[in-house]
């Protein structure tokens, strides 16, 4: 009965609150004094919550209408050679004639592709886009497409692989054309509220929205040597080229890649920064190409394992000067194989990468102060910046000493099978092409154990043996049970 009577009650109760919600939905002024006030609170936090929420919409709507008429889509055609089927390609069969040529049955592919950019600068009838490397750098033709849909051809003014950037060019006379605002990306923080414009799977003057997930970032399947803004913004292909803006309606990076499995978005997309881009542009258009600075040093990030070897304390941030060109900038300002790069111009150096690209910032010409470490002594070198040049670089034959040496740690030991024996030294863990170790004939998997008869224990002895050898040196060489003394290399000769 008391179960019965809890039953009615709580019908009651629930017909007079849905009575009550009824009339206060309908008649606000016929409810209760009591419930027509608690819902005022609500109504007060949602109106503010709207306006909020219509504040932030009105920012994107106003960076939207205030960048995207210098944001356009990038059409190219590229023209490539494949070789077509000839019966004369199975020679169990048939014989081929004489005469035949293989050139014969070369035919020319033309593939379309496109691409983001941003119009950057203008200068009289002039007008030039930003855009990647690999959206333009094997075009035959480009087309330039605006937002309103107007189409121009566009000329390649310069393209940079290491960057990967380019600067086209169209011609036209109306003043209306909008050019982008370049913002300062060295501000952008995590969390930095950003939009990507582009034309992601062919979706012409698209928008997303997203924060700044990280800054400095590297890597990537690109070979560029920018530190990299990271977001979650959604950046797909076809955005390549297209900006990344701040709340300002400013350009604060240039999107070029994604870390994907699918090939789609999954909020990891990477913008080059603009402040590293600004110069170039400049430079594309006086000079057709970015002169980068150059000091002939090979540089390698160290493990834990080469700092214990180095006598490096771990918890030092800098760049191994592995391998120095011979007559190079470093060598003639004194740097030496071994050397352990802390600082740039009086300010920390953390990574290779940062390294490189402040070198290469550098104009030719100028002399900067390299701060290394050296026997755990910190020395302070003047080294005068050549421009790079990529006939130089790529001559290993000045590459020295020419390998990478490694440590001879406990699982080398076990890699290379002589776990049991007592030999000590680096290993030759890379041997460059034509360079002085690969003529005096070392190996991968050698084991230098002395320097110009001087033994050595590990690789802070085997640097310093090097600083020390003068102009003529030999190694001696463990391998495969054996010991052998090099040839003498006469260095300068």
């Amino acid at each position: 009965m008391k179960r019965t009577v809890t039953k009615i009650a709580y019908a009651a109760g629930v017909a007079a609150l849905a009575f009550g919600i009824f009339a206060l939905s309908c008649k606000a002024n016929k409810g209760p004094a009591s419930t027509a006030f608690a819902q005022t609170p609500s109504s007060s936090v949602f109106i503010d919550a709207a306006s909020t929420a219509q504040a932030l919409q009105d920012t994107f709507r106003s960076i939207t209408s205030q960048v995207l008429p210098a944001v356009v889509e990038v059409d190219v055609k590229e023209t490539t050679k494949v070789k077509t089927a000839s019966p004369f390609d199975f020679p169990f069969f048939f014989g081929r004639p004489r005469g035949q040529n293989d050139e014969e049955n070369i035919r020319e592919l033309e593939q379309s592709a496109l691409g983001s950019g941003v119009i950057v600068k203008r200068t009289g009838n002039t007008i030039y886009v930003l855009t990647n490397n690999h959206v333009v750098g094997k075009a035959t033709s480009i087309k330039i497409k605006l937002n309103d849909e107007r189409e121009f051809e566009g000329t390649l003014v310069g393209k940079d692989e290491r960057m990967d950037i380019a600067l086209v060019s169209f011609e036209s006379s109306d003043t209306s054309i909008t050019v982008a605002r370049l913002g300062d990306s060295d501000t952008m923080q995590q969390g930095d509220i950003v939009l990507a414009l582009g034309s992601p799977l062919g979706y012409f003057a698209s928008v997303t929205q997203g924060i700044v997930s990280a800054t400095g970032r590297s890597g990537g399947q690109i070979g560029s040597i920018s530190d990299f803004i990271q977001t979650d913004a959604a950046i797909n292909q076809g955005n390549s080229g297209g900006p990344l803006v701040n709340i300002y309606g400013e350009v604060i990076g240039i999107n070029t890649w994604i870390a994907s499995q699918s090939g789609g978005s999954q909020g990891l997309g990477f913008s080059i920064p603009i402040n590293n881009i600004k110069e170039a542009i400049n430079q594309f258009i006086s000079k057709g190409k970015i002169s980068y600075g150059w000091v002939g040093v090979s540089l390698i990030e160290v493990t834990d394992d080469y700092k214990e070897a180095l006598g490096i304390d771990k918890a030092r941030q800098g760049a191994l000067a592995s391998q120095l060109f011979l007559d190079g900038p470093a060598y003639k300002g004194g740097l030496l194989p071994g050397d352990f790069i802390i600082a740039l111009n009086g300010h920390d150096i953390k990574s290779v990468d940062q390294l490189v690209r402040e070198i290469g910032g550098i104009p030719a010409g100028k002399t900067a102060s390299i701060t290394i470490l050296r026997g755990n002594k910190e020395k302070e070198l003047s080294v005068k910046i050549d421009e790079r040049s990529e006939e130089v670089t790529a001559n290993d034959s000045k590459l020295w000493p020419g390998f990478m040496p490694a440590p001879l740690t406990d699982d080398a030991r076990k890699k290379l099978n002589i776990e049991k024996e007592k030999v000590e030294g680096v290993v030759v863990a890379r041997v460059f092409e034509k360079s002085p170790a690969a003529a005096l004939r070392l190996q991968n998997g050698d084991i230098i154990c002395a320097v110009n008869d001087k033994k050595i224990a590990g690789l802070e002895e085997f640097y310093a043996a090097l600083a020390s050898a003068g102009k003529e040196v030999w190694f001696d060489v463990y391998s495969n049970g054996h010991v052998i003394t090099t040839a003498r290399y006469k260095i300068g000769k």
